[in-house]
């Protein structure tokens, strides 16, 4: 399995008793959606491993899940696990609707802004703690837009087209315009 056909599902974050268990961090709005994982891919030198799991227990309704994964026994073993990144395939989330997107599938989509109108193409989503940002671009230059919902006014699935209504004057400072 590769990296780019898959999802980043959250990190192991430490150990969970003697007999091999983990305490994963689950990096979504419903992690209750994957108390229930037969298997997760592990980063290791940049390749993504398969892990089979045992059983898992989600703590107290919070984004943590701790984790029994097969031949994985002692405290010794957990510890090679610890800090390592979990990916599932893209293949197991959810299909969205309306102008709600996952970030990777809205890469080179066009962006026409509600003042300026075509602004460009979005390179990526820039996905930085709770400040996500579309980088789009244009003319050789880069915008960089925050994913806000107040910003979107609509997303073109048919026609790979997101339309914003950028704060005014941001697009601005990077067209270098007054």
């Amino acid at each position: 399995m590769k990296k780019d056909e898959c999802f980043f599902l959250g990190s192991i974050t430490k150990l969970f008793g003697f007999k091999g268990e983990v305490v994963i961090f689950i990096d979504s709005d419903e992690p209750e959606k994957y108390d229930n994982l037969d298997a997760v891919f592990i980063e290791f030198g940049g390749k993504l491993i398969p892990y089979f799991i045992e059983r898992t227990d989600l703590r107290n309704k919070s984004n943590q899940l701790t984790v029994k994964f097969q031949d994985i026994d002692n405290e010794e073993q957990a510890q090679q696990l610890l800090g390592r990144e979990l990916y599932l395939p893209l293949s197991l989330l959810p299909p969205l609707t309306g102008d709600a997107f996952y970030f990777y599938e809205i890469e080179g989509f066009s962006v026409i802004d509600h003042t300026k109108g075509p602004i460009g193409t979005i390179n990526q989503v820039l996905d930085y703690p709770g400040n996500p940002l579309f980088e789009i671009e244009f003319q050789g230059k880069q915008i960089l837009i925050p994913v806000k919902d107040e910003f979107i006014e609509r997303t073109d699935r048919k026609n790979r087209t997101i339309y914003l209504k950028a704060p005014q004057g941001l697009i601005d400072i990077y067209l270098n315009e007054p």
